[in-house]
C-alpha cells in the first residue's frame, strides 16, 4: 500500500469515477490508475469498486469504508506539512479564502487589508465561487477558509460559525414611486418587477420564502450573481431590487435610493467555515479573529473540537 494508491481512491470518487480525469489530475495514465486500484485490491483481498466491464460505477460496502479512512490519512498527512510549516516558517505560507462575491466585495476588504499589513509574508489567495463550490473547496482541501450565506451548514465535514448578519434592502431609482409608500409593504413591492439574486446566492431563499408567505408571486424579470450588475439594472430603469443592504453605497449608488425594509425580509447570517481535522497555521485563525473579533483561535478550537464530539 502507497500515498499514490490512496491519492487515487479519493481522486476517483471526486471525480465521479471517471479514471480518465482521475489520470489527467494525477499526472499519470488511465492504465496506472487501473493498476494501481488492482494491486490494492489484490493486497487488500477485497474488491474495492462495483463494475460493469472496465467501467467503475461506484463503491463496494469496503470500499466505502476504505474511502473514509483514505480521506483521514490524507488530511493528517497535509497536517504534518502545515504543522512544520508552523514552526519553522512561522510568518510565511498561504491561505486560501473562498467565497462569493457579495462577501468579496463588501464584508472582506477591511478585514483582508489588515491582515495583509500583520502578514506582509503570506500570499493570500482570494477564490470566487457559489455557496456549493465553497462547501466544495473546503472538503476537497482546496480553501482554508470559507466565507458564505448558504450551504456552509449542510455539510457534515463542515463546521462554520456566526460572522455577521444583515438584511435585504430594496433599492430603486431615484425619484421612484415606492420611495414615498410608508410603511412599505410586501404587496406593494410586488407589483414591482424584480432584480435580485440567482436561486441560492446570498439569502435569496429568504426572499422567495417572505413572498411564498404573504401568497405572492413577484415578478422576477431578471437574476443575477452579486449586487453590482442588479444596481446597475435598477438605475436603467428594468425593475427595482433586492440585495444585500450593505451592498447600497449612498456616496457612490447616487442615482440609487436604499428603501426601509428591514420589517419585511428575515435577518440573514453570514457564516466562517473550516474543514473539520485540517490543520490550519496561526495565521489563519488570525485573519478568522480580524473578521470576527469573538472569533479567537481558542474559540474556533473548542466550537470545532466541541461539533467533532457531538
Amino acid at each position: 500500500m502507497n500515498f499514490q494508491q490512496l491519492r487515487i481512491i479519493r481522486e476517483t470518487l471526486r471525480r465521479n469515477f471517471n479514471l480518465t480525469e482521475v489520470a489527467n489530475a494525477l499526472y499519470t495514465s488511465q492504465s496506472g490508475v487501473s493498476k494501481h486500484i488492482k494491486d490494492l485490491e489484490d493486497e487488500l483481498g477485497v474488491e474495492l469498486f462495483i463494475r460493469r466491464g472496465k467501467r467503475l460505477l461506484g463503491l463496494t460496502e469496503p470500499g466505502k469504508e476504505l474511502a473514509q479512512i483514505v480521506e483521514r490519512i490524507l488530511l493528517d498527512t497535509a497536517n504534518i506539512k502545515r504543522l512544520a510549516d508552523q514552526f519553522a516558517k512561522s510568518d510565511r505560507g498561504e491561505i486560501t479564502i473562498a467565497t462569493t462575491h457579495t462577501q468579496a466585495r463588501y464584508a472582506l476588504p477591511g478585514p483582508i487589508a489588515a491582515f495583509r499589513k500583520e502578514f506582509p509574508n503570506v500570499h493570500l489567495v482570494l477564490q470566487q465561487g457559489s455557496p456549493k463550490e465553497i462547501a466544495s473547496m473546503l472538503n476537497d482541501g482546496l480553501a482554508d477558509i470559507g466565507i458564505a450565506t448558504e450551504a456552509l451548514e449542510n455539510s457534515p465535514e463542515v463546521v462554520s460559525f456566526p460572522y455577521y448578519s444583515w438584511h435585504h434592502g430594496i433599492i430603486v431609482p431615484k425619484g421612484h414611486a415606492l420611495e414615498s409608500v410608508k410603511p412599505l409593504t410586501i404587496e406593494k413591492i410586488a407589483e414591482w418587477p424584480i432584480i435580485t439574486y440567482h436561486e441560492g446566492f446570498t439569502g435569496r431563499p429568504g426572499v422567495d420564502a417572505t413572498f411564498a408567505k404573504a401568497g405572492l408571486t413577484p415578478d422576477i424579470v431578471m437574476v443575477a450573481l452579486d449586487a453590482d450588475v442588479i444596481k446597475t439594472y435598477v438605475e436603467v430603469g428594468l425593475g427595482i431590487g433586492i440585495v444585500a443592504s450593505m451592498a447600497y453605497d449612498k456616496d457612490r449608488d447616487t442615482g440609487l435610493r436604499l428603501l426601509d425594509n428591514s420589517h419585511l425580509f428575515p435577518k440573514t447570517t453570514t457564516r466562517i467555515a473550516l474543514r473539520r481535522g485540517r490543520f490550519l497555521r496561526r495565521f489563519a485563525y488570525r485573519f478568522i479573529e480580524l473578521c470576527a473579533p469573538d472569533l479567537t483561535e481558542k474559540v474556533v478550537k473548542a466550537g470545532t473540537e466541541a461539533t467533532a464530539e457531538a
